[in-house]
Formats: C-alpha cells, sequence, structure tokens
C-alpha cells in the first residue's frame, strides 16, 4: 500500500516506519464524519468522500514511509471511524428526524475539510522543502536530546523553528531515538528526512589516509594537520601503525585516532604471526615486523615481496649484512626522502641500522609496513636468490652468485648512463 502512496505523494518514505498516532486519529475522524455525512446526503457523497479520505490515508502514509501493515491498521482506522460514526448519526436520525440529519452532515462536512486543509498543511510542512540554501553541517553531541538538537538545527538554518520540529517530530516521526554525530544536510532538505537521516545515524565522515611504508614522523604530520582533530600527539613509536584509511568525527583527539591505528597493527600482526609458516629466520612477531618494513621500502610491486623477503632469509641464514639502502636513510632522514644519492661516508656509517655495516636485523623497524609485507616475511618464497638490483622499469632482477649480479649491476648502470642519471 505504501508504494502505491509513495508513486502519488511526492514526500513518500522507505516504507519501513511506525504509524504515527495523528494518523490513526484522522483517519478515525474523516471516517466517522463520511458515515455521518452518508446518513445526511446518500450514497452518492459518501462514495465521492470516501475516495478522498482512503487516498488521504494512503498518501499520508507513503509520506511516513509506512509498511504495509501499518498501512492496513491506518484503513481500518477509517471504517471503524465509519462505522462508529454511522452508528451515532443513525441513533440521531431516529430520533430528531431530517433536520438534525442535515445539520449533522452539514457540521460533519465543514469539519472534515478542515481536517484536511490543517492535514495537508501539517504533511507540507513536515515534508516539503526546507529553508537551507546550501549544504549545512550540523554536530550533534552525545547526550543531546532532540529539543537540543532541533536548537542546533535551526541555529544552522536547516529548519525555521526548532519548537514546531519538535512538535511535527513527535506527532508525525517515527519516534526512534537520534544518534550524535556530525550531519551533513544537502540543500533544502525536508524536516521529515533531517530527522530519518539522525535517527539513522547517517553521519559525515572524516578520513585520515597512512599509505603503506609511510614513516611515524610523516604520521605524526598527517595526523596534526587533518581538519577536524584535537590535541596534539608525539612520533609514534616506528612501526607502530598499521597503515589503511581510517574515519573520524569531529573534535576527536588525535591521540584516539592513532591509538586505533596502533591497536589495529597489535592485533593484525599477532593474528599474521599465528599463521606464520614454519622454519622463518625470525624468532619474534616485533623481528618479523622489522624485515617487513625493510621489504616494503626496497620493493613497490606486490608480485616481489615474497621473493625479496625469500632474498634477506637466505642472507640471514648465511650471516651476510643484508644491504638494504633504505636501512641506511632511516638514521639520517628518520624515512623521509633524502633527495639525493648516498654518500660513501653514509654506508661506512655504524649507527645500528646501517645493514651494510652490520650482518643481521636493523635495531627496529624503518617504517610502517603494509599487510602486504607483512604477509610477505611471514610466508617467503623459497628462492636460492642472495642479491637483487633494478631492472629499469619498476621491478628488479634476482641472482644466485655474484657473478650474476655483477653483469646485472651492469646492465642497470648503462640505463642509467643512457637516461642521464650518471
Amino acid at each position: 500500500m505504501s508504494e502505491i502512496a509513495r508513486r502519488i505523494w511526492p514526500w513518500s518514505g522507505s516504507g519501513h516506519g511506525p504509524l504515527p498516532p495523528l494518523l490513526v486519529l484522522l483517519t478515525l475522524v474523516t471516517g466517522l464524519v463520511d458515515a455521518v455525512s452518508y446518513l445526511t446526503f446518500g450514497h452518492v457523497f459518501v462514495a465521492n468522500m470516501t475516495g478522498n479520505v482512503v487516498f488521504l490515508g494512503f498518501a499520508l502514509a507513503g509520506a511516513h514511509g509506512l509498511s504495509a501493515s501499518a498501512s492496513l491498521v491506518a484503513l481500518c482506522a477509517f471504517f471503524l471511524g465509519a462505522f462508529l460514526g454511522g452508528l451515532v448519526a443513525t441513533r440521531c436520525a431516529a430520533h430528531r428526524g431530517r433536520h438534525l440529519r442535515i445539520a449533522m452532515g452539514c457540521s460533519a462536512l465543514l469539519v472534515a475539510i478542515a481536517a484536511i486543509v490543517a492535514l495537508f498543511v501539517l504533511v507540507q510542512s513536515w515534508g516539503g522543502a526546507g529553508p537551507a540554501k546550501q549544504t549545512t553541517t550540523v554536530l550533534i553531541r552525545d547526550g543531546e536530546t532532540l529539543s537540543d538538537a532541533s536548537r542546533d538545527l535551526a541555529h544552522a538554518g536547516a529548519i525555521n523553528s526548532a519548537r514546531r520540529f519538535v512538535l511535527l517530530a513527535k506527532l508525525l516521526g517515527s519516534g526512534a531515538p537520534i544518534k550524535a554525530g556530525e550531519y551533513r544536510l544537502p540543500p533544502h532538505l525536508s524536516q521529515s528526512d533531517i530527522l530519518k537521516m539522525m535517527q539513522g545515524g547517517e553521519t559525515l565522515q572524516r578520513l585520515v589516509t597512512i599509505p603503506e611504508g609511510m614513516p611515524s614522523v610523516m604520521i605524526r604530520d598527517r595526523l596534526m594537520a587533518a581538519k577536524g582533530l584535537t590535541g596534539t600527539i608525539a612520533v609514534p613509536a616506528e612501526g607502530s601503525v598499521l597503515p589503511d584509511t581510517y574515519s573520524f568525527e569531529r573534535d576527536e583527539t588525535r591521540a584516539s585516532v592513532l591509538a586505533r591505528m596502533q591497536g589495529a597493527m597489535k592485533r593484525y600482526l599477532a593474528a599474521a604471526w599465528a599463521k606464520r609458516a614454519p622454519g622463518l629466520g625470525v624468532a619474534t612477531p616485533e623481528q618479523a615486523l622489522t624485515l617487513a618494513s625493510i621489504v616494503e621500502k626496497e620493493t613497490a610491486k606486490p608480485e616481489e615481496r615474497a621473493i625479496v623477503a625469500g632474498v634477506y632469509y637466505n642472507r640471514l641464514k648465511l650471516g651476510m649484512p643484508l644491504q638494504a639502502d633504505a636501512t641506511v636513510i632511516y638514521p639520517i632522514t628518520k624515512g623521509r626522502a633524502l633527495g639525493r644519492r648516498i654518500l660513501q661516508s653514509e654506508l661506512r656509517a655504524k649507527n645500528g641500522y646501517n645493514t651494510y655495516r652490520m650482518a643481521g636485523l636493523p635495531a627496529g623497524p624503518i617504517c610502517n609496513p603494509g599487510r602486504a609485507s607483512i604477509d610477505a616475511v611471514l610466508h617467503p618464497k623459497a628462492t636460492k636468490a642472495l642479491y637483487y638490483v633494478a631492472d629499469g622499469k619498476g621491478g628488479h632482477i634476482f641472482a644466485e652468485t655474484y657473478e650474476e649480479q655483477q653483469a646485472n649491476v651492469a646492465k642497470w648502470f648503462a640505463i642509467r648512463r643512457a637516461r642521464g642519471e650518471m
């Protein structure tokens, strides 16, 4: 039924709302009025009146997105009113005669017209276009009542009157509680749709994205620059944040957002470690995270991550230095771009991170690795390769012997010279 109403009524809803008490009352009254009018003016009038009232009932049902069962209740209310009205009119007619019946009929007709006009004005006010001429943002805080929210809406210009909004919400709304959050209201959004949005919790989503491999100093920069967050934070521990896109609400603290990011890393690393392949060359989740941060920085191609991890495991097993350029850069820039070639003095530096001057893993992660790099380290690809060098196409060439590696390096240098980089 409500589907039919939505097709013929411009303010139709979703078809799942509860039955407003005003609808039951109005259909009951109009049914009673119709029955009295029938006994006064005859069957031709009642046929026309019934059509109008039933249409009105269905239209109101559609306006509030009522379910089929709720619309049926409204229709039953109409027939109940008609039955009661007929009972009253019949008894009056039996005792007072035709003149009284005519007077009652005229009065009933006037009441029906007034009720229909009043109902139209109410529905127009509730379901019609709102006053806002542009997109409006309203923040509903935790603990706010409908009255509190209506004042916020009126202050923002989304509605004309806070008191009228509360009154109409109680008469025509579903009665469901509103939810706190920040809401973005399109221009001219109706009061009915505003209430539905707040009851459904359709809040504005603010997002901050942390890409794979971002160092912690840049994560702090990004959070500090995010509009809508409050408070300050220190640089988080390297490797403690899981790269992803995170949502937040306006006026949420940066510390709480960062805590979610770090909690996500703890949970993912623990779950991935529990499913690790046997016989790995790392003994703890922390060591796996450190190696994953190197893999993240050494290759950007997803299909190479597990191979690069396999190369590093081979080197760790043999006690060979990992010789990862990213570990040379990290102590200098804390993960930011170096912007130049690595100096020979930097390759010789001893600082706990430079894997050209030490065997084994560095002192800790050199970035915040993503899920794919963590998975690659915990499920490496079996390979005999000990070396790799860039292939000039965004990937790498892998080699099992030093001689093969030297030949590959010569090819890479030739490519760079052709590009004018050397």
